[in-house]
């Protein structure tokens, strides 16, 4: 990241965009962006996980850390190469709002259309098909199979499988490949199609100056095609039942802690063998981005591991985890990439210290920066140059809800501190430190340059909540005078 020039970009992910398919996708609307991104002299765009999307539609809870999600393809583009009909993808009503993704029509509708695709694709597949088969055929095989036995038990979660085929055993493995011959293609056609469009929107993007940010969740959960075909990289029972589960010990905003309930890794077979698939899931995240975030890079320090039959994360205990072998396993493999820490969360010497010595820029929320009773280090003033500063992160409230819910003291200390009056705009107040401070990046969630409010919030971490993942932009809100304020603000701050 030392090459990193002085820049700014735009946290908004994929599914935000606008459509008329009811979730934001690979499409025109994403092209489009680009296009506003340029237009406001930005350099990056950061989006989130483009995996797809299991338990509660989260990006973080994906069946593969290695497949693209499936919603995100554009219905247009397979209407061009004749594979669907305008009729076919005009006859479900994708969602009553244009501001909202509906995933449970997402889920009962969206794999019909694309079926009807499949089959017209499936008369005469286009020449790189096969090829792009077996370039990928070291994750796509098995998350193919994966899903196609998924969908024969009826979508349940591979631990409720026949014992053969959950045990993953080579007789049964066989047998469901022929059986389900057809609906693994159609997997294949799923990812293939998704590759095609996702590599042509980076394409653009690269022709237009913008560079990508992707992000990686530290975990992968128990029902995934990464558990379930490697379950020896994982901490389990010999009935494939996790031992312990990851998640976060008690603080001031929860007495219980955060209960995620993902697989923890054996890490210590893990670094016998090299991490192999650590470096292929860098790898892949490398040919889909140009900067590589790793969610929750405290837990390569140390982790939070709690035995799988508590129901809250109280009883845990920190262990060690692999730190510096494996980042410098990962950057000896792919030193041409770069990284962002997100080292947010319970930070001790420890983990201050792997940030460090990985050399990766650490990231820096400015909403956590205003609170009087304790000099942060989240001020803008303390930054040094090897960071990345945020508005707020998809976690987060958006600013302007932030700034509605300060309380008098921090709201007086803030505007002192960024020396503007009681009138003054406090969220672009907020925006403008950001941007002249020191850090190499600085990134502003879409929301908050929209000045919008609570409702438009992407997610409040540990509540499974319907709330969720669902924010979408609308074509009116993406406007010209907008990109206009964004460039000259970033042409202020020595930013282009």
């Amino acid at each position: 990241m030392s090459a990193m020039k002085r820049s700014s970009g735009i946290l908004l992910h994929i599914s935000s965009l606008p459509s008329k398919y009811g979730i934001g996708n690979l499409g025109k609307a994403a092209f489009d962006f680009v296009d506003f991104m340029k237009k406001a002299k930005q350099t990056y765009w950061q989006i989130l996980p483009i995996c797809p999307p299991g338990y509660g539609d989260s990006p973080y809870q994906a069946f593969s850390t290695f497949a693209g999600n499936p919603y995100f393809i554009d219905p247009d583009q397979l209407i061009e190469a004749g594979y669907l009909t305008q009729a076919e993808a005009d006859c479900v009503v994708w969602g009553e709002r244009d501001d909202q993704v509906n995933f449970r029509t997402m889920y009962d509708q969206r794999q019909t259309m694309l079926r009807k695709a499949f089959a017209r694709f499936m008369k005469a597949p286009p020449a790189d098909f096969e090829a792009y088969i077996r370039r990928e055929s070291d994750w796509l095989e098995e998350y193919a199979l994966f899903m196609a036995v998924k969908a024969h038990f009826g979508d349940g979660p591979w631990s409720e499988w026949e014992p053969d085929i959950r045990l993953h055993q080579p007789q049964a493995i066989e047998h469901y490949r022929k059986l389900l011959q057809e609906d693994i293609q159609y997997q294949y056609f799923v990812q293939y199609c998704f590759s095609t469009q996702w590599q042509n929107l980076r394409e653009y993007a690269h022709k237009n100056g913008i560079k990508i940010i992707g992000d990686i969740p530290i975990y992968v959960p128990l029902d995934s095609a990464d558990v379930w075909s490697h379950p020896e990289n994982f901490q389990l029972n010999r009935n494939r039942r996790p031992r312990c589960v990851a998640g976060c010990p008690p603080d001031g905003f929860n007495a219980n802690g955060q209960y995620w309930g993902n697989p923890i890794y054996d890490w210590n077979k893990m670094e016998k063998e090299g991490f192999p698939w650590w470096l292929a899931r860098i790898g892949a995240a490398g040919r889909n981005f140009d900067v590589v975030r790793i969610d929750h890079f405290r837990g390569l320090e140390s982790y939070w591991s709690i035995p799988a039959a508590n129901h809250t994360a109280r009883c845990g205990a920190w262990i060690k985890g692999p730190g510096m072998k494996l980042i410098d396993t990962i950057k000896q493999a792919y030193p041409q990439m770069d990284f962002i820490a997100e080292d947010l969360g319970f930070l001790t010497p420890e983990v201050v210290q792997l940030v460090e010595d990985s050399g990766f820029p650490s990231m820096k929320v400015l909403e956590f920066a205003f609170d009087p009773r304790e000099p942060s280090n989240y001020l803008p003033h303390n930054y040094g140059e090897n960071c990345i500063c945020y508005t707020g992160t998809h976690d987060n409230e958006t600013l302007y809800q932030w700034c509605q819910g300060l309380s008098q003291e921090s709201e007086a200390y803030a505007r002192s501190y960024l020396n503007i009056g009681a009138d003054g705009d406090l969220p672009r107040a907020i925006i403008r430190a950001g941007m002249a401070s020191k850090a190499k990046l600085f990134v502003v969630q879409m929301q908050d340059y929209l000045g919008l409010g609570g409702e438009t919030r992407m997610n409040v971490p540990g509540i499974l909540q319907p709330e969720n993942w669902r924010w979408r932009m609308t074509r009116e809100q993406c406007t010209e005078s907008l990109a206009q304020e964004i460039a000259a603000l970033t042409e202020e701050h020595d930013r282009v």
